[in-house]
């Protein structure tokens, strides 16, 4: 349990790393989206089989494996959450525009690395003609970066509400509970077995 990863965006894992390199670069040049000409992703060959063949997403589900869709996401408002990905989102020229921005090449370390490591690297290139490489070593989830109580709270709350699972007087419940399940005797009655 304790090597257990938490997927931090609502995204094929593949394009994680670089959504996190993509973050961290942004947050410490403080750059927007309107400040990026470009980003090269650089992955591993899976990433590439994967995500690949999704250039121009038309779906939801499509976006979701789109690395030029997620990094778009992540430069508009800095996640790309499961309430991030909808029909609005896939028409927004703006994060049509920067999907164009997106490409992808193999890099032998990251490939090398994968998939005991899933290194984020990103060369971004700004409008000002600077360029730089972001590089995150371990992506936010992994148990190396593992999320934080308040973090996992969040998605866990965000996911109920997105599938109309559980109020939020229902999660206050769940999530006190879950938080306390090692002073708990018993925990046979915390999910339902599906006999009834």
């Amino acid at each position: 349990m304790l090597e257990t990863s938490f997927k931090y965006h609502a995204s094929c894992r593949h394009t994680h790393p670089a959504a996190d390199a993509l973050l961290k670069g942004m947050e410490e040049r403080g750059l927007t989206a309107d400040d990026i000409a470009r980003v090269r992703a650089r992955v591993h060959a899976a990433a590439m089989a994967v995500l690949g063949p999704v250039s121009d997403p038309r779906t939801i589900h499509q976006s979701k494996f789109s690395m030029g869709f997620v990094l778009a996401l992540i430069t508009n408002g800095g996640s790309a959450k499961i309430d991030d990905f909808t029909e609005e989102a896939l028409e927004d020229p703006g994060l049509r525009a920067f999907n164009e921005k997106v490409e992808m090449v193999l890099d032998e370390e990251v490939d090398a690395a994968y998939p005991h490591r899933w290194i984020g690297v990103v060369e971004i290139e700004t409008s000002g003609d600077e360029r730089f490489t972001s590089r995150v070593e371990v992506p936010k989830g992994d148990p190396g970066n593992t999320l934080s109580r308040e973090e996992l709270e969040e998605k866990a709350r965000n996911l109920a509400a997105y599938g109309g699972g559980a109020s939020d007087e229902e999660m206050d419940r769940i999530v006190a509970r879950i938080w306390s399940l090692d002073e708990e005797a018993d925990v046979r009655d915390l999910l339902p077995d599906g006999s009834a």
